[in-house]
């Protein structure tokens, strides 16, 4: 039976950085998410797997063979979707072929199938376009679902998946989910997506204790998982207690011992004692003092040494705390409005036609549909980025956009740099403590936001937009889960909840919009 086993294995960054150290994991032909906080090293348990990185210490041992989804696709304005499947020189024979203008030779080498085989992969994730489409015709989520039939074409034993539904809508994720269903190979899915996790036959989490395998899906995880929460902190807890419980037997012994000296030392000043006695005394003093010494340093050891162990099993993390600030939006206050709103790129072609739209007080809206059906365009025309052809665009009170690429923040200036320059009059312990309850503490404040990964510029954009003394009264965000991990994101869930001001949001995720309170829907194409 294929299969995956990675033994002691360790990788660290070009500057010496630890991410994974000694690794023990096993996988077999079942689906396996992988899950874990930004930075813990799941893009590279996948990269390691694929040999695109070399382990520093350890053995990597595969029974099978890999496909990877890449999650950049390189497009060349000639590439296709045959390319994506190797296919183009297969698919340039059969249609020589089919002129009759191949020889003999050629003809024998033709794979009369291929064809057939890339459109049912294609049709297994929802996407019926022939082969010869080029790449350039296709959305961003058409060319995910592309290469992942690409992925699946060559029927490998393992599949790897890198957040395989990220920008995908829900159609896309659900022809993810439905593949994965029928998937018999096996399966290693990095994810922060809990529709696509719950499908899973196991959960590997990855964090800086090590890696820790759960059977089952997001759900039977999370409820494991705070069970050992629970039980490891009352463990932390009763250590705690313990060695606070020796320390106090300690000092009650010591005192003790002090007042029986004193009481000897006094009865010697009095000269009615034989020298020979006191001398006794006082050597059956030492001893006893030197005896519950040894007794109180061993409990005292014993009981730090349970400590100790009980801290291991806890992982230390630093909490995403998205507490906000009131925006005082008054119930009845319009915040946005659009009317009969035409706007596009292409004259002739609209994006979106005849669109009105009217928000009011603190309402949280969803805007849906499927790749290509104008959310981005109507988000340009509310952020003004995008002049309408027809209609009028208003919005009334102060917002805030937060784009997929964060485009607000300059790349060149420090995050504590754009927190001051969005939001003017503010002091430095002000942006200090707000930074800081995004993870951005001491010196980390002051990297620049052009040097961070996808899930930092995110964070900090959410912290310079969010963490203002007082936060915009419309907030505007795209797919703002795409680059967060779980933790994260139930902390923005839980500050966005808290939000009072009104909401207007991007997303193809189901949990997420249920998490944060939706009011309403707005099913665009």
């Amino acid at each position: 039976m294929p299969s995956i086993t990675l033994a002691n294995i360790s990788w660290s960054t070009p500057d010496g950085r630890a991410v994974l150290s000694d690794l023990d994991l096993a996988f077999q032909t079942e689906r396996t998410g992988i899950v874990g906080r930004n930075g813990a090293g799941k893009s590279t348990l996948l990269r390691l797997l694929t040999g695109d990185l070399t382990p520093s210490s350890g053995t990597i041992a595969i029974d099978g063979t890999v496909a990877m989804l890449r999650q950049t696709v390189q497009v060349d304005p000639q590439d296709s979707i045959a390319d994506l499947f190797g296919a183009r020189a297969g698919l340039v024979l059969l249609r020589k072929a089919e002129a009759g203008e191949a020889s003999v030779d050629e003809i024998g080498d033709a794979d009369w199938t291929l064809e057939a085989r890339i459109d049912e992969a294609l049709a297994a994730v929802g996407l019926p376009l022939p082969a010869d489409t080029l790449l350039t015709a296709l959305s961003g989520g058409q060319r995910t679902r592309a290469a992942l039939a690409g992925a699946i074409f060559a029927e490998p034993d393992f599949l790897l998946l890198d957040e395989p539904t990220n920008n995908l809508d829900r159609a896309g994720r659900a022809a993810v989910q439905g593949l994965l269903r029928g998937w018999h190979g096996g399966a290693i899915i990095v994810s922060h997506d809990r529709e696509l996790l719950e499908a899973m036959d196991a959960i590997v989490e990855l964090t800086s204790l090590g890696a820790a395998r759960y059977g089952g899906g997001w759900s039977a995880y999370r409820a494991r998982k705070d069970i050992e929460q629970a039980a490891a902190e009352a463990e932390l807890a009763g250590a705690e207690k313990r060695i606070d419980h020796a320390r106090r037997q300690a000092q009650a012994a010591t005192e003790k011992q002090d007042r029986r000296d004193a009481g000897g030392r006094r009865k010697a000043a009095r000269g009615d004692m034989p020298k020979i006695i006191i001398g006794g005394l006082k050597r059956r003093a030492e001893e006893t003092r030197a005896s519950a010494t040894r007794l109180a340093d061993r409990q005292r050891g014993e009981a730090e040494q349970a400590l100790e162990a009980a801290r291991g099993r806890i992982e230390i993390v630093d909490p995403l705390s998205a507490g906000l600030a009131s925006t005082g939006l008054p119930a009845s206050r319009t915040v946005l409005d659009l009317d009969h709103v035409v706007a596009g790129y292409e004259q002739g072609r609209p994006i979106i036609d005849g669109l009105s739209l009217t928000v009011t007080g603190p309402e949280r809206i969803a805007i849906t549909g499927p790749n290509g059906a104008g959310k981005s365009t109507l988000l340009a025309l509310i952020a003004r980025t995008l002049t309408p052809w027809a209609g009028n665009v208003r919005v009334p009170v102060p917002f805030a956009m937060l784009d997929q690429r964060v485009s607000l923040l300059d790349p060149m200036l420090s995050i504590a740099g754009n927190f001051l320059a969005l939001n003017p009059g503010t002091t430095n312990n002000q942006c200090r403590a707000a930074l800081a309850r995004f993870r951005f503490r001491a010196e980390t404040a002051d990297h620049s936001v052009g040097k961070l990964s996808g899930g930092q510029m995110l964070r900090a954009g959410l912290a310079c937009v969010l963490g203002a003394p007082q936060p915009p009264q419309l907030l505007i965000l795209d797919e703002p889960g795409n680059h967060l991990d779980l933790d994260s994101l139930a902390a923005i869930e839980s500050g966005l909840a808290a939000y009072d001001g009104a909401l207007l949001v991007v997303s193809h995720d189901p949990v997420f919009l249920d998490a944060i309170g939706i009011t309403r829907e707005i099913a665009l194409g």
